[in-house]
């Protein structure tokens, strides 16, 4: 996400870079610098719409070209440091600050930095904690420092329109919202346990399990169990502790997060799904599905909420790794004249029921990460991730689509760029913390949920940030930092 971030910023004076692992940094940098191999067109593909597709593919080729050499120059000239407080007490020149760090730092980042004047763009999730949403939320207040998440969805057409819709009623009231992404499959692991620990996770000493194979017929295929599977899985973690490599400095990437051995399963990318360092897959997408939703409807706290899953990885009690599926009920009170909804939150690949409105022919969008969809009285609404691509059904309600004129105002630049214009003065953030810590919050229950008990219908008081009805789930509001670490 930081270079992604970095490649979006390349026009600006990037005057220093703050990184725990130079190494992968300029291998990432590498691997964008490199040509990507040959294609061939799809075989489907007439010869006039072959040679469009090689036209198309060459163009895609040049400026991904052209954006690399550019963030070559910038990242190659900004000067290099390891901890972040370094750079922030030691350079004057610092106006504004990108934060895209495992999800455990975001807070302690953001906040030393607005109250050292910065402006910050923080990617989402926007904090790892309730509390530290709240926090965050306080010192932008204080400070009047221009904030923005990386929820970049907030910035593109497609999450306005859907405002625009729901405002002008075209399907009637909504009672229900359903969101879903795939994530973590394909993307990191989850629902394992630590590593060392796997070991004793399983049966006998750490080995790599042969799959089973006929004494009479050796021509029959190895039999590949998911016992087999997760008995691989868990020997090729078991070796703990190892040595970080070269040019990771693993004290500064744990931060404020408990002092575990490092481990080839935590960094790089794959932190997202460990306890220690991420909010699941809920914190990954959630600030690209919830959002739009939660914006269109104008919802506020949830009264309720409750979270089923698979198991977690090591003991539910203190677990290390994420459950690799997880299903999310909220409860949202009434606003106005709009009726209460409940939203559902499904991950892991999981899908909602198929919702009314929808036409046989028509399937709910799964690629790009996810969907979602508004069910309303007289329609639906759905989209993908980012609020991309919104389709309205049945016939009668797109057509009154079609007649509701735009009237939010589009961001024309990047969602970056929108950030960087506003720090100028120019323009007005589109997700600015104001708005992003309470979206932030909603997304995190559902953890504090999935942490109190499967199933578990916990009460949320959002003006006193308490759980009302299972007070030991309180302590999931916040965390304890290592020693030497403080908000």
């Amino acid at each position: 996400m930081g270079m992604s971030n970095m490649n979006a910023l390349t026009s600006q004076n990037i005057v220093a870079v703050c990184d725990v692992d130079y190494p992968y940094v300029e291998r990432s940098l590498a691997g964008r610098l490199r040509p990507r191999p040959p294609a061939t067109p799809p075989e489907t593909l007439t010869p006039a719409q072959a040679r469009v597709w090689l036209e198309k593919r060459a163009a895609d080729d040049a400026l991904a070209h052209e954006q690399a050499v550019r963030l070559e120059h910038a990242y190659t000239r900004a000067a290099r440091y390891s901890d972040y407080r370094e750079m922030l007490e030691g350079r004057r020149d610092i106006d504004a600050v990108v934060i895209a760090t495992p999800d455990h730092m975001h807070a302690h980042i953001a906040n030393r930095a607005m109250q050292s004047g910065r402006h910050v763009y923080v990617q989402k999730p926007l904090t790892y904690t309730i509390q530290e949403a709240r926090t965050l939320a306080r010192t932008a207040r204080e400070t009047k420092r221009v904030t923005q998440m990386g929820n970049q969805g907030h910035s593109f057409d497609g999450t306005r329109r859907i405002h625009e819709l729901i405002a002008a009623g075209v399907i009637g009231p909504v009672r229900a919202v359903h969101v879903w992404t795939d994530r973590p499959q394909r993307f990191w692991a989850q629902g394992i346990p630590r590593p060392g620990q796997a070991a004793s996770a399983s049966a006998g000493p750490p080995r790599v399990a042969q799959p089973a194979t006929s004494a009479s017929d050796p021509a029959v295929p190895p039999r590949w169990s998911m016992r087999t599977v997760e008995q691989a899985v868990l020997t090729a973690m078991a070796e703990n502790p190892q040595s970080p490599p070269p040019g990771l400095n693993w004290d500064l990437f744990l931060g404020a997060a408990p002092a575990i051995p490092y481990h080839p399963a935590y960094h790089p990318f794959s932190w997202r799904g460990w306890v220690d360092f991420g909010v699941s897959a809920i914190g990954d997408m959630g600030a690209h599905l919830i959002d739009q939703p939660y914006w269109a409807l104008g919802l506020t706290m949830p009264t309720s909420i409750s979270a089923s899953s698979t198991p977690w990885g090591g003991p539910a009690s203190n677990p290390a790794s994420y459950p690799l599926a997880t299903t999310v009920e909220y409860e949202f009170p009434a606003r106005g004249e709009q009726p209460p909804v409940r939203l559902y939150w499904y991950d892991g690949g999981l899908m909602p029921p198929r919702p009314p409105f929808l036409p046989d022919d028509v399937t709910l969008p799964r690629s790009d990460g996810g969907g979602g969809v508004f069910v309303g009285e007289r329609g639906i609404i759905t989209y993908g991730t980012y609020g991309n691509n919104p389709m309205v059904y049945p016939a009668a309600a797109a057509a009154a689509a079609d007649a509701v004129p735009k009237t939010m105002p589009r961001v024309a630049l990047s969602h970056e760029m929108n950030w960087v214009e506003a720090c100028k003065g120019r323009a007005t953030p589109s997700s600015p913390i104001e708005y992003a810590a309470a979206l932030t919050e909603v997304m995190l229950l559902g953890i504090v949920a999935l942490r109190a008990g499967q199933g578990r219908k916990i009460l949320y008081d959002g003006a006193a940030m308490r759980v009302t009805n299972a007070p030991e789930a309180n302590a999931y509001l916040t965390r304890e930092y290592r020693s030497g670490w403080t908000l």
